[in-house]
């Protein structure tokens, strides 16, 4: 939502913003559709359905590509080797398939953005080897992650510190820049 609006995009995908400024940068995260609508440059992942469906219900839901939901069945159960070596390499490929997608539609690829928990099984897990499957893909592009450090002020989930213990050192193998976030 914040991105929407910082370019001017309402929920429905409509540029309603003020500024020319907005207009001249509008193509750093999104493609223009061929209806004069936005559509967000980005790919939504995760291990079970409901996010993506909270995702999809919530006001800016209708401006994301639909074939741009990835998602499984069964979840990674707060465990971090389920996200990267099993679970989430299923359907690694499928998530690879459309990131090739969204950078054939850029004019100048200039890197990625991932936000990601570290908490979880899925966006530490499998959201570790998603960038590195995608530093293997692209290497000389910027890997940036927002990275969501673990905090038991928030979950008192045992296993997220050993989470995010495991991603840590993908994220300094593979990023080139990350900002934790707590």
């Amino acid at each position: 939502e914040v991105i929407s609006d910082e370019h001017g995009i309402d929920a429905a995908g409509n540029y309603v913003g003020d500024s020319t400024l907005q207009l001249d940068r509008i193509s750093v995260y999104y493609n223009e559709a061929s209806s004069h609508k936005y559509v967000p440059r980005s790919v939504l992942v995760d291990l079970e359905p409901g996010t993506m469906d909270s995702v999809r219900s919530g006001a800016f839901g209708q401006l994301f590509r639909p074939d741009n939901f990835i998602f499984g069945q069964t979840g990674a159960g707060n465990n971090w080797a389920k996200g990267h070596y099993t679970e989430g390499a299923e359907l690694v490929d499928s998530v690879l398939d459309i990131v090739r997608k969204e950078c054939e539609h850029c004019d100048c690829l200039q890197g990625f953005q991932l936000t990601h928990s570290l908490g979880g099984g899925t966006g530490s897990g499998m959201g570790t080897l998603l960038i590195s499957k995608i530093r293997e893909e692209y290497p000389d592009r910027i890997m940036n992650t927002f990275s969501v450090m673990p905090s038991p002020k928030v979950s008192d989930t045992v296993v997220e510190p050993y989470n995010a213990t495991l991603s840590v050192h993908q994220l300094v193998e593979n990023t080139d820049e990350t900002y934790c976030i707590d």
